[in-house]
């Protein structure tokens, strides 16, 4: 079901890949095989899922479809620990397919393929979890059919099958007849091969072959023509040169010819217990070679991706309001070369000696109007009180109401369109701030009008800072960032333990420790606790799988850390590295040394951008 190649791990979507299934939407291809593709999906609650879109070729047969359906609801049955459930499926649709819990881990085939054979330990507990998978698909009432390391998923906990019961379905249409072929022959039992009664005796063979491939890093049969390996298969013994001594006697077993000699579930479970020294298998936590376990983490899901929002309606852009200004100041502001000054009349003695009560609403008129009751003394300005040199003051009256006087609304509202324009023109004009002080306001001129013959300017110059606003009420666009310096690549470099890179180096070259040079990126093999990679002289940031690794990618990121576990570091694992220097690189991680290698390394693609951040000070 959940096929993966070492080619690639989320395979972008080709033109001819369809987008949407059944309302799932398809974000990425994890691998084809012989009966369709597989892609990579997720429930509405954010759950990934792998789902199986079966070839045209069969959903046109009425039979395939027929038994399509009912080994789905077969499989629909089967709850086991190490499966795969069926959660979702549609056999009746103009195209076939079914869904399954994603597995975060690579298959055997891929993990032998890219790691060489696995050590005994790890054969033993595989194929023990195989058993009781395959104790509850047999007990469903599904033979597999097509148990190979293909569609055996390695997770942190122990193996998953996938795809039972799927190949049944092919074995009615008549394409297999025509030269179609849905098995592996290399993984295939004598009496499938031979078109014999199928049992689930044939699973057992299969799982022979699997144990023998999982120990050894070749099929037992050996490879070539389809009709070679299958002749082998049916006539001839397997080739068990180098198989360790513990699993001779569990593989010998299961690949006995006749079906009726071949151990049952129970007895190979029994087996892995009896070749481990144990009464039970205990399945430690990290039962997996640490290179194979690595490869996890490359494969988790990223989280499904949320719906683009629709873009936001654009709104007109609006010049900020300038500040509401004192009547006087706005007089005064206004005041310029050749403008006269509206002055209103002074109020009469009845009009100062009336109570006054402060008007409602807001405004000039509310802000200045008088609060207390009984004489008020003259404003500046006033007969008696000489005025402020080069100034004019105004000043509002109400009526005893508390309204203002209709008959100088008008002079009101000139004043009031007098100090906008001002404020917004006139250059030099007096500016009030407003200022609490223990519950009053006041009022500070920061500035007067000098009376001059000379035309002042409208328009205040623009100031240099980034951000000054512009008189229109618009912004300076911001400092340009760091030009995009060119990219260095470095394909395929080995860093053994204790070595690191120095990315000012023009040709990256691991150094070993005692070398006097920048520790930007170090690869440590730790033998009291987890290894790791880490850095000496900036930060690192360890991609989320969905990321795409790229200089602005790296420049916005900001989840640093120093150091990073490599069991979090499977195949395809990126990482960003900045370095206190202003250097940036992308480090691919493509795998680790075999377990048969003498040398332990990591191997790494690196792409460097140098001086593509502002340089720091080294702590």
């Amino acid at each position: 079901m959940q096929s993966q190649d070492s080619a690639g791990i989320f395979s972008p979507l080709a033109a001819d890949d369809p987008r949407v299934i059944a309302g799932y939407r398809l974000t990425a291809r994890l691998g084809a095989g012989g009966m369709g593709k597989v892609y990579l999906s997720y429930t509405p609650g954010g759950r990934p899922v792998a789902i199986k879109v079966i070839r045209p070729e069969f959903s046109e047969d009425a039979e395939f479809r027929r038994r399509f359906k009912q080994e789905v609801q077969s499989a629909q049955r089967v709850q086991g620990l190490f499966t795969a459930p069926v959660i979702d499926s549609d056999a009746d649709g103009p195209t076939p397919w079914l869904a399954t819990a994603y597995v975060p881990g690579p298959s055997l085939a891929a993990a032998v393929a890219e790691h060489g054979r696995l050590p005994v330990p790890t054969v033993l507990l595989l194929v023990a979890g195989i058993a009781e998978a395959l104790q509850v698909i047999h007990g469903a009432g599904i033979v597999h059919r097509d148990l190979k390391p293909s569609n055996v998923l390695l997770a942190a906990d122990g193996p998953r099958v996938i795809d039972f019961g799927i190949a049944r379905a092919a074995d009615a249409t008549s394409l297999t007849s025509s030269g179609v072929t849905v098995g592996t022959p290399t993984f295939m039992a004598p009496e499938q091969a031979a078109g014999r009664a199928v049992t689930a005796a044939t699973d057992i063979f299969a799982l022979g072959q699997v144990a023998a491939y999982a120990a050894l890093g070749t099929p037992a049969f050996g490879e070539g023509t389809s009709h070679g390996v299958l002749y082998r298969v049916v006539h001839e013994e397997p080739n068990l040169d180098g198989l360790p001594e513990e699993l001779r006697e569990l593989v010998t077993r299961c690949l006995t010819k006749d079906p009726e000699g071949r151990p049952s579930v129970a007895d190979v479970i029994a087996l892995c217990g009896a070749a481990s020294g144990q009464t039970q298998l205990r399945r430690p936590e990290d039962w997996l070679p640490t290179a194979v376990a690595a490869d996890i983490t490359g494969r988790a899901a990223a989280p499904a991706p949320a719906p683009t929002p629709p873009p936001p309606l654009e709104t007109p852009a609006v010049p900020p309001a300038p500040p509401t200004a004192p009547p006087a100041a706005a007089a005064q502001g206004a005041q310029g070369p050749n403008m006269p000054v509206q002055v209103p009349q002074q109020p009469s003695p009845t009009e100062l000696s009336t109570p006054q009560t402060p008007p409602t609403g807001f405004g000039p008129a509310a802000a200045y109007a008088p609060t207390a009751t009984g004489p008020v003394p003259p404003a500046p300005g006033t007969p008696g009180t000489p005025a402020a040199p080069g100034t004019t003051t105004v000043s509002a009256v109400t009526s005893p109401d508390g309204q203002p006087k209709k008959k100088r609304t008008g002079l009101m509202v000139s004043l009031v369109l007098i100090g906008l324009l001002a404020f917004a023109g006139a250059g030099g004009g007096a500016v009030y701030y407003f200022m609490k002080d223990d519950g009053k306001k006041s009022a500070q001129a920061t500035g007067t009008t000098k009376n001059t013959t000379k035309t002042q300017p409208t328009t205040a110059p623009t100031g240099p800072a980034t951000g000054t606003p512009s008189p229109s009420g618009s912004q300076q666009p911001p400092a340009s960032p760091l030009p995009d310096p060119a990219a260095a690549e470095h394909k395929s470099i080995n860093v053994a333990d204790e070595y690191h890179l120095a990315l000012s180096d023009e040709q990256l070259r691991p150094t070993d420790a005692d070398h006097d040079t920048d520790r930007d990126f170090v690869y440590q093999d730790n033998s009291y606790s987890d290894d790791e990679v880490s850095t000496e002289t900036g930060k690192l940031v360890l991609l989320n799988p969905g990321q795409k690794g790229s200089l602005e990618t790296c420049r916005n990121e900001t989840r640093f850390t120093t150091k990073i576990p490599t069991k979090r570091l499977g195949r395809g694992a990126q990482m960003c590295l900045t370095t206190n220097a202003g250097h940036l690189a992308l480090i691919t991680v493509k795998g680790y040394a075999p377990e048969s290698d003498p040398s332990k390394y990591m191997t790494v693609d690196v792409t460097v951008w140098r001086n593509a951040v502002t340089a720091q000070e080294n702590n």
